[in-house]
C-alpha cells in the first residue's frame, strides 16, 4: 500500500520504527504535509484525521487510524473488540467495489478514481477491478 501511494504520503511518517524497514523501502511518503499527487490515482480520497476523531472512528490505541490498526493487526497484535469493529468497517468497503464493477469497464483505471483510491486506503487493490 505504501509503495502504491496512499493517504497522500502522510501516513506512517512518524511511526516507522515500529514496523519492518522493508515496508518503507519504496514507500511514497510526504513527511511535511499530505500530497495527493503521491496517491496511486493522484486524487485526495481521505478525510482529515480531525474528522475521523470527531466521528469517533479513532481508537485511543491507534491514534493514526485504521491503517495503523491494520499494520499492528498484521504484525500479530490482537484486541478482540477493536479487531471486530475494524474488520466490520473494512468489510463495509465492499459497497465501493460493487459500484466500480457496476459503473466501470474492467481495467478502466480512469473510472471512479476517488473511489478506487479510497479502496486502496482500505487495502483493496482496486487496480484489479
Amino acid at each position: 500500500m505504501l509503495e502504491l501511494g496512499v493517504f497522500g504520503g502522510r501516513y506512517m511518517t512518524d511511526g516507522r520504527g515500529e514496523f519492518p524497514t522493508d515496508w518503507f523501502e519504496h514507500a511514497k511518503l510526504s513527511p511535511e504535509k499530505k500530497d495527493p499527487s503521491l496517491n496511486f490515482f493522484g486524487v485526495d480520497a481521505s478525510l482529515p484525521l480531525g474528522e475521523w476523531q470527531a466521528r469517533g472512528w479513532i481508537h485511543p490505541d491507534d491514534p493514526r487510524g485504521w491503517f495503523q490498526w491494520y499494520c499492528r493487526y498484521y504484525m500479530g497484535r490482537r484486541m478482540p473488540h477493536e479487531d471486530a469493529r475494524q474488520i466490520a468497517r473494512w468489510k463495509a468497503m465492499k459497497r465501493h467495489v460493487s459500484q466500480i464493477r457496476r459503473n466501470c469497464m474492467s481495467g478502466d483505471l480512469s473510472c471512479r478514481q476517488k473511489q478506487r483510491q479510497a479502496l486502496l486506503h482500505w487495502a483493496y487493490d482496486s487496480r484489479a477491478l
